[in-house]
């Protein structure tokens, strides 16, 4: 949990210093040529340290996310503006010769998480029925927030939270066991994105589609590139950030509209704010793919769509207290399960259909880290792919309530099965 004591430093001014600066010598670091780094980097992937390095600050109660606004101000504006930069450089003519195989791993995961919930509240719950309860509360409406952003993201966890009526305390819990079990699962995808030749042999697939698209998008912006200029840096920040005002502006209209007048659409979050931003610039970043605007591609948009993100992530960190791992380990032991589960099943259908590492990577993390982390992940095994993970973890979003609220009635049936 999050430590109550005042943190040493509350300035957000400093912490955002702080926090660019670990991610400056991180990037500097792991692209230096000394062999210390080299090997330091090979075993640790530096995307890694962006979340745990922010991590240990918080856990040292150094920093505190929880008594700062970046990660509001990173998710608000800096995610969505992200989402555009990376969706509008999509090459969906290159994508559709990915095949049905990144949305099937995709698919084959969401159902991991769906029977993956119930099944490991139901074999900790017959050791230790205990965990049944959290303070006198249902721990399943809790465990259901989990499956809305292991499935989704923040907005389908906002949902099933609201749908089934969890406390903010027991909430609290369930954010810790998200990050803390996400974040672990994420660094063995990292890790796993350097190894994933060895793994393709070993699941017997076929990786040269994603060798070809890879090569074509490199080509293809490469042939493209612009000189980094003042005039097409604003060019994209224009992009970026105006369609980001234009997705909040919509989705202030569209929220309180849904609320007053279809309050029932609530559970498929109609109702959420952050639902429409998401939406909207996903959307609106899709649809400028198909236009003109796709050029500024050209002047670097991804990259800097990617540097919002590296900053999102080590506001994520901030969130993390990895000492919460002892506050209620028998609910770490249900997320381990769980997502333990979620990667049986992956590894299952990806031998049957014989998809190589990196769909059930990108597939994997669309559906855990969403629309955050599923394009770091995609752009491990190469930052020419990132569009992939953005693409999965839209369907995410989309699938997610739906997901989420099956889970969460399946985890309340397990609940009343261990109870009674």
């Amino acid at each position: 949990m999050t430590n109550p004591h005042t943190p040493l430093i509350t300035n957000d001014a400093v912490v955002l210093g702080i926090l660019i600066t670990i991610l400056g010598l991180i990037f500097i670091t792991s692209s230096s040529e000394k062999v210390f780094y080299k090997k330091f980097y090979s075993i640790v992937p530096s995307v890694l340290l962006c979340y745990f390095i922010p991590a240990l600050l918080n856990t040292f109660n150094i920093i505190s996310g929880e008594s700062s606004n970046l990660y509001t101000i990173a998710s608000r504006y800096l995610l969505p503006a992200s989402l555009v930069l990376l969706t509008l450089s999509i090459n969906f003519v290159a994508l559709k010769r990915l095949g049905s195989k990144a949305v099937i791993m995709f698919l084959a995961g969401t159902l991991g998480i769906i029977i993956g919930g119930p099944l490991a509240l139901y074999i900790v719950g017959s050791f230790f029925p205990e965990v049944a309860l959290s303070n006198g509360e249902e721990v399943w409406k809790g465990l259901s927030t989990i499956a809305g952003s292991w499935i989704g993201g923040g907005a389908n966890q906002t949902a099933m939270l609201e749908v089934f009526g969890a406390s903010k305390s027991l909430f609290a819990q369930m954010i810790a066991v998200d990050v803390l079990v996400a974040n672990l699962w994420m660094g063995f995808l990292l890790y796993g994105a350097q190894k994933s030749e060895k793994i393709d042999i070993w699941l017997k697939a076929d990786s040269a589609p994603i060798a070809e698209l890879e090569k074509k998008l490199e080509e293809e912006q490469a042939g493209k590139r612009q000189p980094l200029t003042t005039n097409n840096i604003m060019i994209v920040l224009m992009v970026a950030f105006g369609i980001t005002g234009l997705g909040h502006f919509l989705a202030d209209i569209l929220a309180p509209f849904f609320k007053e007048n279809y309050p029932q659409l609530e559970k498929y979050s109609f109702t959420n704010e952050f639902f429409w931003l998401v939406i909207i610039t996903t959307t609106a970043g899709v649809l400028l793919s198909f236009t003109k605007v796709r050029k500024i591609e050209s002047f670097g948009a991804s990259k800097i769509g990617t540097v919002f993100l590296y900053i999102l992530v080590a506001t994520i960190g901030t969130h993390m207290n990895l000492g919460a791992i002892f506050d209620n380990p028998l609910l770490f032991l249900v997320g381990i399960i769980w997502i333990t589960t979620h990667i049986l099943v992956m590894i299952i259908v990806a031998k049957i259909i014989k998809a190589p590492f990196f769909y059930v990577a990108v597939g994997s993390q669309a559906n855990i880290g969403g629309a955050a982390s599923a394009p770091i992940v995609a752009a491990a095994f190469s930052p020419f792919l990132a569009p992939v993970g953005v693409l999965l973890a839209v369907l995410g979003y989309a699938v997610g309530t739906y997901g989420a609220y099956v889970c969460g009635l399946l985890l309340q049936q397990v609940f009343n099965l261990i109870t009674s």
